[in-house]
C-alpha cells in the first residue's frame, strides 16, 4: 500500500462500514439480546482494533439552573479482538449478551439504544445505532400490575441524575403514579424506584400526601408532606402474583397516607 493510500485509510476515506442486525428489537431486563454485526470493508485494507457494543440511554441533569440531557453508557460489551479487514471484505460476527438488571426500561421519555462501533486506530470511528425496546423484568412487572390493581395510573417515567442512588449508573429511573381509586383522596402522587437484588426486588417509595386542612397546607409548604420508604419484596412473594403484592403494598402505603 502506498503512503498516500495509508494516509487515506487513517483518516477514514473509503473506510469500513458497520451494521448491526438484532434477532428481536424487544427484550426484557435479564434476558439475552442476540444479533449479528455486519462489517463491509472499504476501499483499502484496515486493521480493526476491536468491535464494541454499548447499551446507551439518556438522563436529565440540572446544570446552572437549567436542565440538560446527558447520554449515558449503561453497559459495554467487547465482541472481537484485533483483526485485519481486507478491502471490500464482508464479514459477519454473531453476538449474544444478557441485558443487565440495572438497564432502564423503554417507557415514555426513556429511550434505550444499542450502539456499535469499529475501533480503527487513528481513523474515523464508524458507528451504528439501533433503538431497542427494553421491557420490565418479570418481578418489576408484577409490582407495576399490583399498583394498577390499587388504582395507580402511570403518569411519567424519567431518568434523573442521582449518583448516590444509581449505583453503577449516575442516574435512576423514576416511575411517577397518580391515584385514581383507593388513594385518590389521600395522595397527590406516588414515585417509585426499582432495584433488583438477586431473587428479591427493592423499592424506594416517595409517598406524597394530599394537603388536608390548615396543617396539611403548612406541611405541604414545608415539604414535610412526603414520606420516603424502602421495602424489600422477596422473590417468593413476587411469584405469588400482582394481587398478593397489591394487598401488602396497600397496607404499607396506607400507613403513610
Amino acid at each position: 500500500m502506498s503512503l498516500f493510500k495509508k494516509v487515506l485509510a487513517s483518516v477514514g476515506v473509503g473506510s469500513a462500514k458497520v451494521d448491526t442486525r438484532l434477532e428481536s428489537g424487544r427484550v426484557a431486563v435479564g434476558e439475552e439480546l442476540r444479533g449479528v454485526v455486519l462489517i463491509q470493508g472499504g476501499q483499502l485494507e484496515q486493521r480493526i482494533d476491536r468491535i464494541y457494543l454499548y447499551i446507551k440511554t439518556s438522563y436529565v441533569k440540572e446544570e446552572n439552573d437549567r436542565k440538560v440531557t446527558v447520554t449515558a453508557d449503561v453497559a459495554q460489551f467487547m465482541i472481537t479482538d484485533e483483526f485485519m479487514l481486507a478491502a471490500g471484505e464482508r464479514t459477519e460476527i454473531p453476538f449474544a449478551f444478557t441485558v443487565p438488571e440495572y438497564t432502564p426500561v423503554s417507557l415514555r421519555s426513556s429511550p434505550v439504544w444499542l450502539e456499535t462501533g469499529l475501533d480503527i486506530k487513528m481513523a474515523v470511528d464508524p458507528t451504528d445505532r439501533d433503538y431497542v425496546e427494553i421491557i420490565a423484568h418479570p418481578y418489576m412487572q408484577v409490582v407495576l400490575d399490583a399498583l394498577g390493581e390499587l388504582g395507580f395510573r402511570l403518569r411519567e417515567v424519567t431518568n434523573d441524575y442521582a449518583p448516590r442512588l444509581g449505583g453503577r449508573l449516575p442516574f435512576v429511573q423514576e416511575f411517577e403514579f397518580v391515584p385514581t381509586t383507593h388513594f385518590r383522596g389521600a395522595l397527590d402522587e406516588l414515585e417509585v424506584l426499582f432495584f433488583l437484588s438477586g431473587d428479591d426486588l427493592e423499592l424506594y417509595l416517595q409517598i406524597d400526601r394530599k394537603a388536608r386542612g390548615i396543617r396539611g397546607i403548612f406541611a405541604e409548604a414545608a415539604g414535610t408532606d412526603e414520606s420516603f420508604v424502602r421495602v424489600m419484596i422477596p422473590g417468593n412473594e413476587l411469584r405469588r402474583g400482582p394481587l398478593a403484592v397489591a394487598g401488602n403494598l396497600k397496607q404499607l402505603i396506607s400507613n403513610y397516607s
